[in-house]
């Protein structure tokens, strides 16, 4: 079984209304200008993540001993519809039950949105607009350092109550440290808090590591 590979990808030019190549990732030395947030004046500049996010369902389906799904039904894994059109939506689930299943849905914005095991999901980018100034290549990483998580089994989510109020938990385990957030209680229906509250007990020290492919499969 081959390792994955990232998807060659060719370098993209993009100015700004003065014709000047604008250097995404190295834009601001200092805080951004006001008016660089909430707008992102060449979005297609992520359009490489859909590229990379089919890669990754590739390898995953060659892979792992895995079951793949693809249409505009498995959108509906999202906690929050999202805002864009869906152009393609892709669930890979683990055969084994106490392994964390991983949807990919590609958005026309253009980004990509996982969701994770039951609970969580996670967007790239995250904002995408002009004053945070990310670069493809640094939310290719983050999606892929993701997806390698949950799949080894560096991914665990719980319900907890802190401070008073319930929320859903996760942890990344990445190789360079953990990562952990959360999410409001008010964006998971209860029939998935209801779900959570089966499964996640079983799964004090989080998901299981994905099974390989059998050989005679590939």
């Amino acid at each position: 079984m081959s390792p994955y590979t990232r998807p060659s990808i060719a370098p993209q030019v993009f100015v700004d209304a003065d014709g000047q190549v604008i250097d995404y990732g190295h834009r601001w030395s200092d805080s951004p200008p006001t008016e660089a947030y909430s707008v992102t004046v060449h979005p297609e500049r992520y359009a490489p993540l859909h590229a990379v996010a089919a890669a990754l369902i590739d390898h995953l389906r060659l892979t792992y001993d895995v079951e793949v799904d693809e249409g505009a039904h498995v959108v509906a894994d999202l906690l929050v519809a999202p805002s864009w059109d869906v152009p393609r939506a892709v669930r890979v689930r683990p055969r084994d039950p106490k392994c964390a299943a991983l949807t990919f849905v590609f958005t026309a914005f253009p980004g990509v949105i996982v969701h994770a095991g039951l609970l969580h999901d996670f967007p790239y980018p995250l904002c995408g607009c002009d004053a945070c100034d990310t670069t493809w290549q640094r939310e290719a990483d983050e999606l892929e350092e993701h997806v390698f998580a949950v799949v080894s089994g560096n991914y665990s989510e719980s319900v907890e109550r802190r401070d008073g109020e319930p929320a859903a938990w996760y942890q990344v385990r990445f190789a360079n440290g953990s990562s952990g957030g959360s999410s409001s209680i008010s964006t998971v229906a209860p029939e998935r808090l209801e779900a959570a509250a089966v499964t996640l007990p079983d799964l004090p020290s989080g998901w299981r590591p994905w099974p390989l492919r059998h050989a005679a499969e590939a």
